[in-house]
């Protein structure tokens, strides 16, 4: 199972430097999952930057995946890696949602660089 955090998934949605590294973890959706978190960052960015119909549109394309809710065994877990890892409470509860889940995280938020179970790309400002 792949969880895209949302870096990857707004790389994907313009097109960016490193869309290549997302395209066939998003596009196979039976191995996907997004958290609830995920479409909260990516439909705020969106929103901010374009407007609703465009937001809509990639919330849509993003819950063809398994969408995994955040419970309270997900946050308590969240809180603890953010404690031990020092990690913002967002990435925090990715992390923990994808870990529940047995899922490897695909980002270029350098938060996640070293963790176990993430694919992470350097984000591509120049090429």
């Amino acid at each position: 199972m792949n969880l895209v955090d949302s870096s990857g998934w707004l790389e994907y949605f313009t097109d960016g430097k490193n869309a290549k590294f997302f395209i066939q973890v998003i596009e196979n959706t039976e191995e996907l999952m997004v958290s609830t978190i995920n479409l909260y960052e990516v439909y705020k960015k969106i929103l901010l930057e374009k407007n609703e119909d465009a937001a809509l549109q990639a919330i849509g394309l993003m819950q063809q995946a398994k969408v995994a809710e955040i419970t309270s065994s997900i946050a308590i877990m969240a809180a603890k890696l953010s404690y031990e890892l020092k990690l913002p409470m967002a990435d925090s509860l990715i992390y923990s949602t994808a870990r529940t889940h047995d899922a490897t995280v695909w980002t270029q938020d350098a938060d996640f660089k070293d963790l176990e179970e993430v694919k992470y790309f350097k984000k591509n400002y120049f090429n």
